[in-house]
């Protein structure tokens, strides 16, 4: 039944306070005292300005004991000859490093979209080509972000344009064993529209690589989301959330994993049901703040298919949250450099930590 914006808001509303009334039994005691077969790992965007080159990060994540590097973008990357490539896999393998690779959009219709590779299958090509001298499963990538909903045509032109990229790629990617891990990315599709667009492409060399913070830009509740893309996911980028509400709707602001709203030893046990194999790779974010304006009416407009249900338990974590401070630098350039590589960092490190000791996860312990 399609509702309007106010029936909408109200029955989720409803919903989500009797969800805080009679909340669900954290099945976080269970997770932490099994160990799950989870690898552990890390995005490299969680440690972004240390400016780290792809050697350096291998060192780094080495120095961590972790078992995955996710290298989920081209810069760190000094060239993309033969060479150099293989040169770091035979650094990667020496530390005992699984290496994963990816890029950004490759949506020529997107905001976010940048012809630096050529077009968008030439980028594919390229990053499937990286992954597959890198030894990574997948090719990560994605459609764009949250501005794309507000375009002409809506996020659904999008998803037609990567699809047709999608199915130019096929035979390369199965060609080399490679999985197109898609990224629901800052907000720009729902889990059910990044399922719809997976089985459209095909399954068999489509993947997700599944970021529960992006899901919350996307008005969803990590556990719902993950239930719906757990089944095709292939890769992974994770921090946890908190949000709290105001009175234009709600702010969602990223954390270290453990200190947000999203039970991570619960979500790492079904995420080793749902997607056995996958690491988990912390990819944190966190200090600044992000308003969703849920009750103003220009807000719904993106958002034509929101389901009463996936808005319920969001508004549910809302109703659970509180304010947090965002991060502040100093006014000094070297000193907030400096404080900001300190402060990212330590969030990494602290969620590697939480989820090693809470979470069950880690196949080579630090």
């Amino acid at each position: 039944m399609n509702l309007n914006r106010r029936s909408l808001i109200q029955s989720a509303t409803a919903a989500a306070t009797a969800a805080v009334i009679k909340p669900l039994v954290s099945q976080a005691a269970e997770a932490a005292s099994t160990a799950l077969n989870v690898p552990l790992g890390m995005d490299h965007f969680a440690v972004r300005a240390a400016g780290m080159k792809a050697a350096q990060l291998i060192d780094y994540a080495a120095s961590l004991k972790l078992d995955t590097l996710f290298i989920s973008e081209l810069g760190p990357f000094e060239s993309f000859e033969e060479a150099y490539l293989k040169g770091l896999k035979n650094q990667a393998d020496a530390a005992g490093l699984k290496l994963y690779v990816g890029s950004m959009s490759i949506c020529e219709s997107s905001n976010t979209w940048k012809p630096i590779w050529g077009n968008a299958q030439e980028h594919l090509a390229l990053i499937i080509r990286i992954a597959k001298t890198l030894g990574s499963p997948v090719a990560r990538c994605v459609l764009g972000n949250q501005k794309d909903r507000f375009s002409d045509g809506g996020i659904d032109k999008h998803i037609e344009n990567v699809i047709k990229v999608l199915k130019a790629s096929k035979s390369l990617a199965e060609g080399e064993g490679i999985k197109v891990a898609l990224e629901n990315h800052a907000g720009d599709m729902q889990s059910h529209e990044l399922k719809a667009l997976i089985e459209e492409a095909g399954k068999s060399y489509v993947g997700v690589n599944i970021d529960p913070g992006n899901a919350v830009w996307a008005l969803e509740e990590p556990m719902r989301h993950l239930e719906v893309l757990g089944p095709y996911t292939v890769c992974s980028s994770v921090r946890d959330s908190m949000v709290w509400e105001d009175a234009d709707g709600a702010v969602v602001q990223w954390t270290a994993i453990g200190e947000g709203l999203t039970d991570y030893a619960a979500y790492a046990k079904r995420f080793s049901e749902l997607a056995p194999g996958v690491p988990l790779q912390v990819e944190t974010i966190s200090g600044f703040a992000k308003p969703m304006n849920y009750l103003k009416p220009d807000f719904w407009g993106p958002f034509p298919k929101a389901r009463a249900e996936e808005l319920a338990a969001w508004i549910g974590m809302a109703k659970r949250g509180h304010k947090l401070d965002t991060f502040k630098t100093p006014e000094d350039k070297a000193a907030k450099k400096e404080t900001e590589i300190a402060y990212q960092k330590g969030e990494l490190e602290r969620s590697l930590q939480w989820l090693r000791e809470k979470g069950g996860c880690g196949i080579r312990q630090g």
